[in-house]
């Protein structure tokens, strides 16, 4: 296969980046994983690329017990790391040091009272110290199970008080400030607990308030979605049932559990990707052209195509899903054990590590139209694409050639771990005069830009502190998705139904997955386009 790689042309450049209000970060679980690996490292970056007010702070809260100084000493030497060699020792230094002179900590019991008591008091400390218009940004960057508990204790400690006329930037008695709760997924574990943990966040919250975050919706990638189609002309006119032919979702992990075999035991893959980020992306790629940019008005088409997939039925499952587990196998030449040989994960699991569905929208644009989505862990290889398979060409002028000897063309949004677009078309190579072959035509953001792309994580922190909720999932959207994927994962649990889950199948670790993965397809005549 031939390869073309593009060159950027810049040509009338329309950047616009806004440095939000002054705000504070109230981080649950700041001694955690996420807030160590994401959450500080990403504010941090924002403070460096001087994309944060003067006047911001974070306040940790988490059980574990040390003071404001182990806190920053727990970051420093990250960050300092985090600027690269090449830059200055003893700026880099300072640099990280101004900004964790701006973050703090105190410890407690979730379930205390008192804790809140604390936190309240310190907030008012440090909105002398920092900011006058108190705008707080609640984070929970802990396990789901304590979501309900710290909201309820927000509600009652009034740390998350707001009048109800005065929208998401007002505080009682004619005091400015703005309070916002940043939820991480997984918003439940089914359709009833995600409208219970909902209730909840509305009792002290309202929607404009609540962020409820996909890291995916924040990679560059992703994002360009909705310019690449709404932006050219060329796209949108083919961007349907009469020239697509099937478009299909890939997330391919190396890792198996890790240290999350707890969770993932409760969970399963399907709950841990589908309801999210898979369902995120076929939206994105899927949904009507929004009449403008604002957030209501994409998250409005994005629940409208949601609304029109096809709900999979129990008696469908069989036909239209896969599951799977890993085994052991080789991972990049080291041998790794089975899922049920994994620390943490009983011996008799059933719990699916990789998943593949056939879904179907019911509307104009897409009918007939299949979307293949798999996802997995302990795969061959990282990688999360959107694969867009056009249709053959209707007839062929190219004897003896017939039209299904033609490669399709092939359009891949590569979303991670090396982001870009690639498309892959027919043309001829040097030589005889019927002489053709695929030319692929790859633009790489690393290509382009200098230095690493910012992390999700970046780009969803500054929006939610500037108060945009377009890449934040909306109550309606997150009911929508539950609603099309509990049905299927009370059919994986429920052992009298096991003969509507169908086989759990064993593939070994390393490989693409099951061989009935492969079936899923060649029942309509397609397979999955190698990635």
């Amino acid at each position: 296969m031939a390869l073309t790689q593009t060159t950027l042309n810049i040509r009338g450049t329309f950047c616009i980046e806004t440095i939000p209000k002054p705000a504070s970060f109230i981080i649950f679980g700041a001694s955690g994983d996420l807030t160590h690996r994401k959450l500080i490292p990403s504010l941090f970056f924002l403070y460096q690329k001087a994309l944060l007010s003067e006047h911001f702070y974070i306040h940790g809260c988490a059980r574990t017990q040390m003071d404001d100084e182990k806190f920053r000493a727990s970051f420093f030497d990250k960050l300092k790391e985090s600027l690269g060699k090449s830059s200055d020792t003893k700026a880099s230094g300072n640099t990280v040091k101004s900004f964790l002179n701006r973050c703090f900590y105190i410890a407690g019991d979730y379930n205390s009272e008192n804790l809140y008591i604390n936190i309240k008091n310190r907030l008012v400390e440090l909105d002398k110290k920092f900011q006058k218009e108190k705008n707080h940004i609640f984070y929970l960057a802990t396990p789901p199970s304590l979501y309900i508990p710290i909201v309820q204790h927000l509600g009652k400690s009034g740390l998350s008080d707001t009048p109800p006329n005065a929208g998401a930037f007002r505080r009682p008695h004619g005091e400015r400030g703005r309070t916002c709760i940043i939820v991480e997924k997984p918003f439940g574990r089914d359709l009833e607990s995600a409208r219970k943990l909902d209730s909840e966040l509305k009792k002290v919250s309202k929607e404009e308030q609540i962020y409820r975050i996909d890291h995916y919706l924040g990679k560059e990638t992703v994002q360009n979605i909705l310019l690449f189609r709404f932006a050219n002309s060329i796209f949108e006119p083919i961007w349907n049932r009469r020239y697509i032919d099937n478009i299909q979702i890939t997330v391919a992990e190396l890792l198996g559990v890790e240290h999350r075999a707890g969770y993932f035991e409760q969970a399963g893959l399907l709950r841990d990707m589908f309801q999210n980020h898979m369902l995120q992306m076929l939206s994105l790629v899927a949904m009507e052209p929004p009449i403008s940019f604002d957030a209501n008005r994409v998250r409005d088409e994005k629940v409208k195509l949601l609304r029109a997939i096809t709900p999979i039925q129990p008696h469908e499952i069989r036909d239209r899903v896969i599951r799977a587990q890993y085994g052991k196998g080789t991972i990049e030449g080291r041998e790794v054990p089975a899922y049920r040989d994994e620390k943490g994960v009983a011996p008799d699991s059933t719990v699916e590590t990789y998943v593949a569905m056939k879904l179907s929208i019911d509307n104009w644009r897409w009918q007939g139209v299949p979307f293949y989505l798999r996802a997995g862990k302990r795969l061959a290889k990282k990688s999360s694409k959107i694969v867009i398979t056009f249709k053959n060409v209707p007839h062929s002028m190219f004897q003896p050639l017939r039209p299904e000897d033609l490669e399709p063309n092939i359009l891949i949004f590569h979303v991670q771990p090396e982001e870009g677009i690639s498309l892959r078309i027919l043309a001829k190579r040097p030589g005889p005069k019927l002489c053709m072959d695929t030319l692929e035509m790859v633009f790489r953001y690393s290509d382009v830009i200098e230095g690493e792309l910012p992390d999700a994580y970046e780009r969803l922190l500054l929006d939610c502190m500037l108060g945009d909720q377009t890449l934040f999932i909306r109550n309606d959207d997150m009911e929508v998705s539950w609603s099309l994927i509990t049905p299927i994962a009370e059919v994986f649990e429920d052992k009298s139904k096991a003969s509507l889950a169908g086989t759990l199948h064993i593939y070994p670790a390393g490989s693409w997955g099951p061989v009935a993965t492969e079936e899923l397809l060649q029942k309509d005549g397609r397979s999955w386009v190698r990635i």
